[in-house]
């Protein structure tokens, strides 16, 4: 499932090449044609991503003035990616860091997909063949749910388990049961409603920070390697974890999140570019170098040698090291 960092491109992608801009809203699928009936012709406002939570304002229609990314949205496009959702943006597709490569309407069609994991480059095939096309809009390919389209960028969105049009009350019903998220302006101090959310429940703080009501936007991954980093155990109750350890924790997730959006990868390894150590560009090419203990099971820790071990937790598969995080 899509961590907090890719929903986080997301919408920066969106704020970069379809914001301010009147929006032909379709459904090819067929799946979201009344929504994207509410909302053709308008204008995007707004693109903010909460957590897992991505959340795309409209107002007014194709004559309003623009920019007008000031105005509060008359309606909202809610998308939850799951497990299988995805974003692809074709035609124009501004860089989001240093180093992203760029597609450009003169050029040939290439498409940035975000979302099942992490956002990557590839090209947009006209077809089965893989041939590109200079075709602009180019047709959809597949179960498109939703696609938002300017005169030169288009959005596609697939297998999303939510996409729904909601208005601002029941925007601010999502935002009111959401943990705080560390890009989020939405908390007087969220370092500490995330220590208050998770030193008032009993239960393991490995659970505890999978839940989108006490942190918004960690998934299994940032899970298992922030534990590991704060040399956790990750079945301690979270009334047990020491209020300096959840600042610390706080911390961590706050600059790996900020690095996971500005690379679009998660590498979590603390020895990178260390003596002995793969370089940060050898694990952002080399998915297996990313993470110390994530996806490890049985093998030796790095940090100490002991077995990785694997278990269950809550539904969701959990890695650990006995020894560091004893």
């Amino acid at each position: 499932m899509p961590e907090g960092h890719t929903v986080h491109r997301i919408a920066r992608q969106f704020r970069a090449d379809l914001v301010d801009h009147p929006v032909a809203v379709s459904s090819p699928q067929g799946r979201f044609a009344a929504g994207a009936a509410l909302l053709d012709g308008s204008v995007l406002t707004t693109a903010a991503a909460l957590g897992k939570h991505l959340l795309l304002g409209f107002g007014y229609g194709d004559d309003a003035p623009l920019p007008v990314s000031d105005v509060v949205p008359e309606r909202w496009v809610h998308v939850h990616l799951g497990l299988y959702g995805a974003w692809d943006f074709r035609g124009r597709v501004s860089p989001l860091a240093d180093g992203q490569p760029v597609a450009f309407l003169g050029a040939p069609r290439r498409a940035v997909r975000m979302g099942e994991g992490e956002a990557s480059l590839a090209p947009a095939a006209a077809g089965d063949a893989g041939v590109l096309t200079e075709v602009f809009p180019p047709p959809p390919v597949g179960a498109v749910r939703v696609r938002l389209a300017t005169d030169a960028t288009v959005a596609d969105l697939r297998g999303p388990t939510a996409c729904e049009v909601l208005g601002p009350p029941e925007v601010a019903a999502i935002v009111a049961k959401a943990g705080p998220d560390p890009q989020v302006d939405a908390w007087p101090e969220p370092q500490a409603e995330f220590v208050r959310r998770v030193r008032r429940r009993r239960v393991a703080i490995g659970q505890l920070l999978m839940d989108q009501s006490v942190v918004s936007g960690i998934g299994n991954i940032y899970r298992a390697e922030m534990l590991f980093r704060a040399r956790l155990e990750p079945h301690v109750p979270g009334s047990a974890v020491p209020e300096e350890v959840l600042d610390a924790l706080w911390r961590d997730w706050v600059v790996l999140l900020e690095d996971g959006i500005r690379t679009g990868v998660m590498l979590t390894r603390e020895d990178l570019d260390g003596p002995g150590a793969p370089s940060r560009a050898a694990a952002v090419a080399d998915r297996s170098l990313r993470h110390a203990v994530y996806g490890r099971a049985g093998e030796p820790c790095l940090r100490c040698g002991s077995t990785i071990l694997r278990e269950e937790l809550a539904g969701r598969t959990l890695y650990w090291c006995p020894a560091c995080q004893s």
